[in-house]
This record gives C-alpha cells, sequence and structure tokens, in this order.
C-alpha cells in the first residue's frame, strides 16, 4: 500500500489499490480558504526566489475525468506571476506529432531556468489513454514505461524539480460531477463523448493508472495519489506537495538590494536616512516562511 503522509495523500511506493481507497476526508471551507491563501503565499515566495537561478520546477498532473485538475491549475494561476509560469495542456497529438517519437513534443516545453511549469495530462498518455483504447501497441506501451523513467531520470538529473500528482476520485463521485456539469450551462462545454466512453471502461483504466504507478513511481519521481472526492480537501493536500518539494533547500528570504541600485534610487527618490537605513535592513524573523506547517 502507498505511504501515508501528514495530508493524508500518499507517497507511492509500489503498487496502489485504487479500489481499496476508501477514505476521502473533507475540509469546511473557511478552512479551506484560510489554507489556501497561505499555500499560494508560500508558492509565490518560491517562485519569485526561482527568478534569476537556474532552479525551475516541472509539475505533472494526472487524474480522472472531472477530479479537479483543471480547478488546481486555476488557483495556481491566480497565485502566480504568468511571465514565469507556464501552463500546457496535453491533448491528443497532431498529424506532425504522430510522426515523431511520442516525448519529443514534451521535450520543446520543458521548463527554462527561473520557470514553473505544468503539464495538464504528460507523457503518461502513452500508458493510459492510448493503452486502454489501442492506439499503441502491447509492446510499445510496455517498453514507455522505461522510457519515461530513462526520461524523468534525465529531468531531474539536469536539476528539474519534477512532481508528478494524481487526482483520485471514486465511481459515484465522477457520476454526480457529470450530472452537475451537465446540468450547468456554465460548465457544459467541459463535456465530451469521450468523457462517457471513457467511463465505461472504468476498470481497464483502473488497471493502467496501477500498473502506471508501480512502474513509474521512483525514488528520484514518485507519485503523489491524492483522494480528491472532496476538491477543497484535494487542493490543499496538492498545494501542500508542491510547497514541500518546490520550496526545499531554497531560500525565500527578500534578497538585500544592491548598493549601487540603492544609491540611484537614493539621488532619484530623495531618499532620507531612515528611508536607506529600512531599504538596507535584513528580513525580520517573523518574515521568514514558516516552513512547518504553512497552512496550521
Amino acid at each position: 500500500m502507498p505511504q501515508a503522509m501528514e495530508s493524508q495523500s500518499f507517497v507511492v511506493t509500489r503498487r496502489p489499490r485504487l479500489a481499496d481507497i476508501t477514505e476521502h476526508p473533507k475540509m469546511e471551507f473557511a478552512d479551506y480558504e484560510r489554507r489556501l491563501a497561505s499555500l499560494q503565499e508560500v508558492l509565490q515566495l518560491i517562485q519569485q526566489a526561482y527568478l534569476g537561478t537556474s532552479e525551475r520546477a516541472l509539475l505533472v498532473l494526472e487524474g480522472w475525468d472531472t477530479a479537479g485538475k483543471g480547478g488546481l491549475v486555476r488557483r495556481l494561476g491566480w497565485a502566480l506571476d504568468p511571465r514565469s509560469f507556464k501552463v500546457h495542456p496535453i491533448a491528443a497529438p497532431d498529424e506532425h506529432e504522430r510522426a515523431q517519437h511520442y516525448l519529443q513534443r514534451f521535450w520543446r516545453r520543458l521548463p527554462q531556468n527561473g520557470q514553473i511549469v505544468v503539464f495538464d495530462r504528460s507523457w503518461y498518455g502513452r500508458v493510459l489513454v492510448e493503452r486502454v483504447e489501442g492506439l499503441a501497441t502491447n509492446k510499445e506501451w510496455r517498453r514507455a514505461y522505461r522510457e519515461i523513467n530513462e526520461f524523468e531520470r534525465t529531468l531531474t538529473n539536469s536539476g528539474i524539480r519534477l512532481v508528478k500528482l494524481f487526482l483520485h476520485i471514486t465511481p459515484d463521485e465522477q457520476v454526480r460531477r457529470f450530472r452537475d456539469r451537465l446540468a450547468n450551462p456554465v460548465k457544459r462545454w467541459k463535456l465530451s463523448y469521450e468523457d462517457f466512453r471513457n467511463r465505461a471502461r472504468w476498470p481497464d483504466y483502473e488497471t493502467a493508472i496501477e500498473d502506471m504507478m508501480e512502474e513509474t513511481t521512483t525514488k528520484h519521481a514518485p507519485w503523489h495519489l491524492i483522494p480528491a472526492n472532496d476538491k477543497p480537501y484535494g487542493r490543499i493536500s496538492a498545494f501542500r506537495i508542491l510547497a514541500d518539494r518546490l520550496g526545499e533547500d531554497v531560500s525565500l528570504e527578500p534578497r538585500p538590494i544592491d548598493p549601487d541600485l540603492l544609491k540611484e534610487a537614493k539621488q532619484a527618490l530623495g531618499l532620507s536616512a531612515s528611508d536607506m537605513e529600512r531599504a538596507s535592513r535584513p528580513a525580520k524573523p517573523k518574515d521568514k516562511l514558516k516552513r512547518k506547517g504553512p497552512e496550521s
């Protein structure tokens, strides 16, 4: 079984049994809003700390249809500066991409220095939808486990912080969310024929997901399995993992102002001695990130 984390999400260490995940914790909305604001602030600090450095991060986001991937991405987008935060929604490969190796289209979307990038679905399509729908041969999708592990090892060896999240919901919860989308005109655009076709093959996808996690959870790039029947709980779990993984060993203290820049500012802005003293003062302890339990 997966190893439980403090947040009740899981770091997958061996083959999971999705049907055995029966505990889907809930979170009060007021508590959710408070924790979300705190974690968004932490991620803002992390993003700022990356700027001008070689730090870069990549979030691989997978999950069942309606599991909450879009909502998670939106709340990341509300917090982070779009100039160094990129989201790539991954759909079926086009004709040009189908003529290339399936990993080729991901190489050109990798984060540059200072960037945080999200893949909303990813190269795991080869061992999920392409496997289940027969778009990849048995030999191709089985070989892909090794290719993906080698690819991810290359990414982490090059300094990319790689975080892999899977949002898990139950079949009953998916039905409820389908009905909600059908009844809500604002959400109706999200429904497609493929959603219902995929649902009809739930057991096949469940097996493919469990195989995927067993074969591709590694020490350098583990899977995080999040029970997400409750959207607030799932989002906070995901944000907590991101804050921990992306902020590990990263100093989040405000950078000191360059002395030459400070001199220019004094002349241009007419700063007083007290203004200069405040501008050059190091961060106080209360301004530093509380790395333990930022949502408490």
